[in-house]
């Protein structure tokens, strides 16, 4: 199975399992030039820009751990693009949330990044 279907699985997992927790998911992965965030969401009035990670399992670290600050900067710059683009009547409140799939290990971590 190739890379890119295996992550496209493991956004929809992450998606669902955001849905069951009562998020809505705005969009799918949102690219620009700058790179891309695996989902967007809204949570309540609060607009979250989640990262998915999926390890095989834990063996080289867990995927929580693979969200370095380089990864944090882009995701910031991309999550600035999409404001610029689709929140043009004010900017709401927004998080940034990692969502790490290690096999059958499925953890969220809710403002993984701080304060936005």
């Amino acid at each position: 199975m190739n890379k890119r279907l295996i992550g496209s699985e493991r956004e929809e997992q992450a998606a669902a399992f955001l849905r069951a927790r009562g998020m809505e998911i705005l969009v799918h992965s949102f690219h620009c030039r700058l790179g891309e965030i695996d989902l967007v969401a809204r949570d309540g009035d609060t607009l979250v820009f989640v990262e998915v990670k999926y390890r095989y399992s834990g063996r080289f670290g867990w995927g929580e751990e693979h969200v370095d600050r380089k990864k944090q900067a882009t995701i910031f710059q991309v999550a600035r693009v999409y404001l610029n683009r689709y929140c043009r009547e004010g900017e709401p409140p927004c998080r940034f949330d990692v969502v790490a799939i290690d096999g059958e290990r499925i953890l969220h971590f809710p403002d993984a990044f701080g304060k936005y």
